[in-house]
């Protein structure tokens, strides 16, 4: 069985802060620790070597148990996180608070306690925190109980028990805009923009429901931005991007309205951030897109947004939206200069960075490699995408860069290859059912391209092409296509210059 990498994984995650912090934690504590020696063996690791941790620590008891020797070394690490963190989100504070509220009701010292609970409370209430609330009204009815027994009667029990009910309401209310988010989410994140059947009866589903059709349905600002926010993708999904827009930048007004709350959601607000870019983007608003990029640069000035997760999201956003703009304004140059000094950083994200995320950057070098006319550079991209290809993930990415590689394959005058890889991407298609009228268009151009023998053959086969393509395109989700790759630039292109690819 193939060693565990998580120990290794979480102590490479930690800042210096906090290791300085572990280890001063860890000098309080009585006893053996050779916990410590095996954390700073891990720490020296460029990559994780179990065997030479073995051999380093030869003859010693410790080492003969290993595996429970790393999982006492990894729950102490977070027990220490835990203390470090321990007042770094309202969520860790109001826990606290109600551990100290537990402390003080079983020590009977209910008026210390009642303070205490006065003061989470309002904590709860303005945070919107209504997990913590409604467990907080809990502690309150055993108090008020306590209170009765003394003959104290200070508090309506019935004003306390609506209190509770409307507190119940907001934290249903919130967890079902949760559930419509992360259904239209996974739509996304699964399959890219809604082309099956089976995913346009979810995004219809979510746009007619209640809690999102009907007006004033979120019982709390924290359920209005994620009702604006899934009312934004349900938008994009059907190609609306004005309005999208509109509801992405109600999000945002929304949380710079609350900055406690805009703080506690802060990955949520540049996720907003990065949908209102892409938004402007599509609509060809390209200076408003930047002004927003250079906004979400200064983020991580501000403390909510300098941790590392929120760091590796703002990088991923803005690194792609640049691209993005380069590719609609061709400015080729810039997008080169662009992908060469992002292609730098990646490396400083390895680790932290979703795969999915890591594609996306992948496809992107790829693209304005080929849009420069650097085919064999693009071609190294694609082929790095085509050989991490992971089943769960963005399905579309991996459909439409078979799709970029025939084109790159035909610049490149790899005629004979082409055959090969024409039939396995059709097998590919199929197999994931994903060969649509747009994609067989394509297949079956690309097909007569690399048996075509003259221009004016090609001239023929380019013009039929693009007519074929836009017949093709019936409703916004086929427009998907071109987003990744522009088929129409490509066509006119050809069909202006020297129809007969170069010879690689």
């Amino acid at each position: 069985m193939k060693p565990s990498n998580e120990l290794f994984d979480l102590i490479q995650s930690l800042t210096k802060s906090e290791k300085r912090f572990f280890k001063l934690h860890s000098s309080l504590q009585s006893g053996d620790k050779n916990y410590l020696r095996l954390f700073d063996a891990i720490d020296r690791m460029k990559e994780y070597d179990e065997t030479s941790l073995k051999k380093l620590f030869k003859g010693e008891k410790f080492i003969r148990h290993l595996p429970s020797e790393k999982n006492h070394l990894y729950r102490l690490i977070l027990k220490a996180l835990r203390a470090y963190h321990g007042e770094n989100s309202i969520s860790s504070i109001l826990k606290q608070e109600i551990k100290n509220i537990e402390i003080l009701y079983t020590k009977a010292l209910f008026e210390e306690c009642n303070k205490f609970l006065i003061r989470a409370k309002k904590l709860a209430v303005h945070h919107e925190k209504f997990y913590y609330l409604f467990e907080l009204i809990n502690w309150e009815k055993m108090l008020l109980e306590e209170a009765f027994e003394d003959g104290q009667f200070t508090r309506d029990l019935d004003g306390l028990i609506a209190e509770e009910k409307e507190v119940i309401d907001k934290l249903r209310n919130l967890a079902e805009y949760h559930v419509l988010y992360s259904k239209i989410n996974y739509v996304f994140r699964s399959g890219g923009y809604v082309r099956t059947e089976e995913n346009k009866a979810i995004v219809d589903e979510i746009v007619n429901h209640p809690l999102i059709k009907d007006k004033n349905t979120a019982l709390s600002k924290r359920a209005a931005t994620i009702c604006y926010y899934t009312q934004g993708f349900c938008n994009m999904a059907n190609g609306e991007q004005a309005v999208a827009l509109e509801k992405f930048k109600k999000v945002k007004e929304i949380l710079d309205g609350v900055p406690h709350l805009k703080d506690d959601l802060a990955k949520r607000y540049v996720r907003t951030l990065s949908n209102i870019v892409n938004c402007n983007i599509d609509l060809g608003e390209y200076k408003e897109a930047e002004k927003v990029i250079a906004e979400m640069r200064q983020l991580p000035e501000q403390q909510a947004f300098s941790n590392a997760d929120i760091t590796v999201s703002i990088f991923k956003n803005t690194g792609l939206a640049q691209l993005y703009i380069s590719q609609r304004t061709n400015d080729y140059i810039r997008g080169v200069s662009d992908a060469e000094e992002l292609m730098k950083s990646l490396s400083d994200f390895e680790g932290n960075m979703h795969k999915e995320h890591e594609l996306t950057f992948y496809y992107q070098f790829a693209y304005i490699y080929f849009l420069a006319g650097q085919f064999n550079k693009a071609l190294y991209w694609i082929n790095k995408l085509l050989n991490d290809n992971e089943n769960s993930l963005r399905q579309d990415v991996y459909s439409y860069v078979r799709l970029f590689n025939l084109v790159v394959h035909y610049e490149l005058g790899n005629l004979d290859l082409l055959e090969y890889t024409l039939k396995s991407t059709t097998r590919y298609l199929q197999r994931r059912g994903r060969d649509y009228p747009i994609e067989k268009v394509v297949l079956e151009n690309m097909r007569k391209l690399i048996r075509a023998q003259n221009d004016e053959t090609r001239r023929k086969i380019f013009l039929q092409f693009r007519d074929e393509m836009q017949g093709s395109i019936k409703g916004p989700e086929d427009q998907a296509v071109l987003k990744y790759f522009d088929f129409f630039q490509w066509i006119d292109q050809k069909l202006d210059s020297k129809l007969v690819p170069s010879m690689a």
